[in-house]
């Protein structure tokens, strides 16, 4: 009888064990969330840091206040924190948007000049987005350049080889194809919610698909592979769907943000 009540005791304090554990937090417990994002922002700061000295940056207030006005409606619909998005335009004739750690999203101007309208460009940004949203970028940067490299970056010994791999990585080679459809569908997401029109970024993508892919002033879509299915799978994602159609800019603001990003350089 004592074994019985003894192995009894046994169970159920394993089981108020395991209970109690279930209802713990562990990334609160252990503050493992505060300390990615500690570490993530090492990186970051790190790789802009490095890229920012070779790169031509537009700075130009009208330029930067105009991508800031677009970018807006997209970030207070879709619940994003404007002020964690890290903008920068840098001047190249590269169709590039591409997203760094710590919330950087780098675009290129010449992906702005190849853009007919904002909402192919919007299309290519949200994007980007969804991958800093979902922490694709870590995910992708730990996969192929290895956590252990990364982490290096913030001992204060930065490599500029490393850091020039890290860049050439997230510039110029495509996420997984599943991470990519997750991007895709999330970038329309955004746009259906602010009342955006996707479907010019679907005929972004199907167009630049007949481009040649070789081609490095088509960076963006030379590294997304596959452009015509995944212009078809965003126009059957939104087919039968209802929602208003806004411009964000005028016209005439579009063509005059065009053609200053042609000046800037």
């Amino acid at each position: 009888m004592k074994t019985l009540l003894k192995g009894l005791s046994i169970v159920v304090a394993f089981f108020a064990i395991w209970l109690s554990l279930a209802q713990l937090d562990f990334v609160t417990f252990f503050k493992i969330d505060k300390a990615a994002g500690a570490t993530e922002k090492s990186i970051g700061d790190v790789i802009w840091d490095e890229i920012k000295k070779t790169e031509d940056l537009v700075v130009n207030d009208s330029i930067t206040k105009t991508l800031d006005k677009l970018l807006k409606p997209l970030c207070e619909e879709n619940d994003i924190i404007r002020d964690s998005l890290k903008v920068h335009i840098i001047q190249k004739d590269e169709v590039n948007a591409f997203a760094l750690p710590d919330g950087h999203l780098v675009v290129y101007s010449g992906l702005i000049q190849s853009s007919k309208n904002e909402q192919a460009l919007l299309g290519v940004l949200g994007h980007e987005i969804a991958h800093i949203e979902n922490n694709h970028v870590m995910k992708k940067l730990s996969k192929e350049i290895g956590l252990s490299i990364l982490l290096s970056l913030t001992t204060g010994n930065s490599n500029a080889g490393v850091v020039r791999q890290i860049f050439e990585t997230l510039s110029s080679s495509a996420y997984d194809r599943t991470l990519e459809k997750e991007a895709d569908i999330a970038s329309v997401e955004y746009m259906m919610k602010a009342n955006i029109n996707p479907a010019p970024f679907a005929d972004f993508l199907y167009e630049m698909s007949f481009d040649n892919p070789m081609e490095s002033s088509l960076a963006w879509i030379s590294t997304h592979p596959e452009s015509e299915a995944r212009a078809k799978y965003v126009f059957e994602y939104i087919k039968g769907k209802k929602f208003d159609k806004k411009n964000i800019l005028s016209l005439k603001e579009w063509e005059e943000f065009k053609k200053n990003i042609g000046d800037d350089f």
